[in-house]
């Protein structure tokens, strides 16, 4: 299969985690009648899917599907020829782990969590069988089972170590049967730009359990978010990577340009602009929490952190952002809007 057109009808797939993303993404591929298996979390959620299948709303439209559903990778025979594993990033490792015995040896795994965890995965399955995918929209589960698609957006497929080739671009017409598609040579610039994003308001929205309009509107919030993004693009400066532009329209090089009055004032007032925009959004990391479960923070703002002090780079507000997620984790620090008083926050006043 590595090099070559892909056909639909010939191919087995199967989608590890059947949460808002790993569901509709499933759904969506069964509903255009390829060959797709899930598995999910425990028994009685397979055989929801299986039997009353998963019911889809929002920008994919309103329908319902079922398909072969399992609690456990162990339980399935067939070896496959795709695996796309849409588990939490804090699942990830464990998750790849489990698949090695299913997949082809020819086979790929599209990997589609959020932040940079490339050298596991290719410790794990090899990196010449890793496909990154960044996915640009939005998802929720209101239920077990149901599930809302709360935004369109789209897939941006690519290798982390070579340029895009045949398969890829087959695999991509595959996905799209999900949301539109795209390929690119820079897939470590266009994670790191959610990466960067996901570290602003997923882990801030921990910090302080606020929506993130009521954040936004505050401008210490909004200057120790523009810090974090100073401080990523710091570190991509010394790793040589591109960081591409988010969402089509999010510019970062441009964002932080111009250290004057003008320049904050443009950056202070674009983000009250997406305060606005996106003002009940929540971060979903506060659902994990919620659940007594880690965050996926070491895989965001750690992984800034940890190339920081690997290449010298001074990250002084990621490193307390980390250190605030990991004491709310354990318990130790509340989650509180006044968190953003802390000390190590006073040179922001």
């Amino acid at each position: 299969m590595k090099g070559e057109t892909i056909k639909s009808g010939d191919l087995s797939l199967l989608v590890v985690g059947a949460g808002a993303v790993g569901g509709i993404t499933a759904a969506l591929l069964k509903k255009k009648d390829y060959n797709v298996e899930i598995v999910c979390k425990n028994d009685d959620y397979a055989s929801l899917i299986m039997n009353v299948g998963l019911e889809v709303k929002g920008a994919a439209g309103d329908f319902k599907v079922r398909m072969p559903a399992y609690s456990s990778v162990n339980q399935i025979k067939e070896r496959k020829d795709l695996v796309l594993l849409a588990t939490k990033a804090t699942d990830m490792i464990e998750a790849a782990r489990s698949i090695l015995p299913i997949l082809k040896e020819n086979g790929y795994v599209v990997f589609l969590q959020n932040g940079f965890c490339e050298e596991d995965l290719a410790s794990i399955v090899g990196i010449n069988r890793v496909v990154r995918c960044v996915v640009g929209w939005g998802a929720t589960m209101e239920l077990p089972g149901k599930l809302f698609m709360s935004s369109k957006g789209d897939f941006i497929l690519g290798y982390p170590d070579r340029i895009p080739d045949e398969f890829l671009e087959s695999l991509a017409e595959i996905m799209s049967a999900v949301v539109p598609v795209r390929t690119s040579d820079n897939i470590m610039g266009h994670l790191y730009s959610k990466l960067i994003i996901n570290s602003c308001i997923t882990s801030l929205g921990v910090i302080s359990g606020m929506f993130l309009g009521k954040m936004l509107s505050i401008k210490k919030a909004r200057t120790i978010f523009i810090e974090i993004i100073r401080e990523a693009i710091d570190v991509t400066d010394a790793m040589k990577i591109r960081v591409d532009v988010f969402g089509g329209k999010l510019n970062f090089y441009r964002f932080l340009g111009g250290n004057g009055l003008p320049g904050r004032f443009k950056r202070h007032l674009l983000l009250m602009i997406i305060g606005f925009k996106y003002r009940k959004l929540k971060s979903s990391s506060l659902q994990s929490l919620a659940k007594s479960k880690p965050t996926e923070i070491d895989y965001l703002n750690g992984y800034i952190v940890r190339k920081g002090q690997a290449l010298r780079v001074h990250v002084p507000v990621n490193t307390a952002v980390v250190n605030m997620v990991h004491e709310i984790e354990n318990g130790s620090r509340k989650i509180s809007e006044n968190n953003f008083n802390d000390p190590i926050f006073d040179r922001f006043n």
